[in-house]
C-alpha cells in the first residue's frame, strides 16, 4: 500500500506545523539565554545550574525536529511514506503526551505555561493526525510504481541486534534504577512533579525512557521480520540512541572521566559505557537502516546466495513441483495440476538514559 497524493500533502503540511513547533521553543530557549551554547550545555548536562537558565526543551525537541523535516519530505517521495507518517506520529505522541499535566502545573510563569499547555495540545493533535492520514490515505500500489521495502536481509538482521541491544539496554537501567537512584524520584521518574525537575513541553525521563524502549523492540522485531515499518521506525529510535550518546560523552569529556575511569565507582563506568554503545548503535543503524530497502517477494523472502530458492536459481527440473509437493520433475513438463502447497501470497509479520531533565 502507498499514500494517495492528498494524504502525502496533508501528512507533510502536519510534520511541517511540528517541526515549526519545534523550532518555536528552541528558538524561545536560545533567546532567554546568551546563546545557543548556554542550551546545548543545559541538554548535554554540564550547565552550572546555579546561574544557568533552565530550558523548556531538551535534546529530544532537536531530535524530533530532525525527524519531523525528514518525515515532511518522505511524506511527499517515499514509497513507506504510510509507515513514516505512522512512525512519527505514534513516537511524537508518546514523547509529548506527558506534557498535558506537566505544563498545566509546572513551575513556570502563567504565561509561558499557557503557551505550552496550548502547543501540546496542538503537537498532540497533529501527531493523531498523521496517525488517521497514515492509515485511511492509503491506496494500492499500482503496476509500475515503487513499492513500500523492508531492509534487505542482512541489514535486517544487524538492525535487529542493534535495536534490540539498546532496547535491553535502556530496559535494564530502568530495572536498576529503583536501586541505585533515591526513593524519593518515584513516582516523579516516570510522571513528572517534585522533586524532579522536567523542562517544560518535555516527558520525565522514566516515561521517555519506556517508550522508546517499546519503540527499540518494535523496530527490531520489525527489521528480523523485513517490515516495511522497520525502516522509519528504526531510524526515528536510531537517531534517539544517536543524540543520547552525543550527550552523554560530551559529558565524559567535560569532566574528564576518561582520566579517572579505572578509578570511578561501578555506576559511572556503566554510564560511561553506555554512553559509547548508544553512539555506536545509534550510528551504525542508521548507516544500515538509510540504505534502500528490498522489496519481499510474494512468495518468500530471496535466498542469501539470490534467486529465489533458499540457496540461489534452482536448476530447470529440479524443486518441488510449483502445484504441490511431490518428487522432482523432468525438464519439459508442466506442474501438475492441483495438489496441496504453500500460499502463493506474501505475508506481513507484524540516551544511555540521559541525565535527568533538571526543570525550566
Amino acid at each position: 500500500m502507498t499514500l494517495t497524493r492528498g494524504a502525502r500533502i496533508t501528512g507533510a503540511v502536519l510534520c511541517a506545523v511540528l517541526a515549526l513547533t519545534a523550532v518555536a521553543w528552541i528558538v524561545r530557549d536560545v533567546r532567554a539565554a546568551d546563546g545557543p551554547v548556554d542550551v546545548w550545555a543545559y541538554w548535554a548536562g554540564i550547565a552550572d545550574l546555579r546561574t544557568a537558565l533552565r530550558p523548556t526543551t531538551a535534546h529530544t525537541s532537536l531530535v524530533l525536529l530532525v525527524v519531523h523535516v525528514l518525515a515532511a519530505v518522505s511524506a511527499l517521495r517515499s514509497a513507506a511514506a504510510s509507515s513514516v507518517l505512522i512512525a512519527t506520529g505514534l513516537v511524537t505522541l508518546g514523547l509529548r503526551l506527558p506534557a498535558v499535566w506537566l505544563a498545566a502545573d509546572g513551575p513556570a510563569p502563567d504565561d509561558l505555561r499557557d503557551r505550552a499547555l496550548i502547543t501540546t495540545y496542538a503537537v498532540l493533535a497533529a501527531s493523531v493526525a498523521l496517525i488517521v492520514v497514515g492509515v485511511a490515505g492509503r491506496r494500492p500500489v499500482r503496476e509500475g510504481e515503487e513499492r513500500p521495502a523492508g531492509p534487505a536481509p542482512a541489514a535486517g538482521v544487524a538492525a535487529f541486534l542493534l535495536l534490540g541491544l539498546m532496547g535491553l539496554v535502556l530496559l535494564g537501567w530502568e530495572i536498576r534504577h529503583p536501586f541505585t537512584l533515591p526513593p524519593e524520584l518515584y513516582p516523579a521518574w516516570f510522571t513528572g512533579g517534585r522533586p524532579l525537575h522536567v523542562p517544560l513541553t518535555e516527558a520525565p525521563p522514566g516515561w521517555s525512557n519506556g517508550v522508546l524502549v517499546v519503540a527499540f523492540l518494535a523496530a527490531a522485531g520489525g527489521a528480523l521480520a523485513r517490515a516495511a515499518f522497520a525502516r522509519p521506525l528504526g531510524l526515528i529510535v536510531a537517531g534517539f540512541a544517536l543524540s543520547s550518546g552525543v550527550m552523554g560523552i560530551a559529558r565524559i569529556i567535560h569532566y574528564e572521566l576518561y582520566v579517572s575511569f579505572a578509578r570511578d565507582t561501578f555506576e559511572v563506568q556503566l554510564t560511561a559505557v553506555t554512553a559509547f554503545v548508544s553512539f555506536v548503535v545509534g550510528a551504525v543503524a542508521i548507516a544500515v537502516l538509510a540504505r534502500k530497502g528490498v522489496e519481499r517477494a510474494p512468495a518468500g523472502s530471496p535466498g542469501p546466495w539470490g534467486g529465489s530458492g533458499p540457496w540461489g536459481p534452482q536448476a530447470p527440473g529440479f524443486g518441488p513441483p510449483q502445484g504441490g509437493f511431490g518428487p522432482p520433475r523432468a525438464p519439459g513438463f508442466g506442474p501438475p495440476q492441483g495438489g496441496f502447497g504453500p500460499p502463493q501470497g506474501g505475508g506481513f509479520a507484524p540516551p544511555p538514559p540521559s541525565s535527568p531533565p533538571r526543570g525550566w
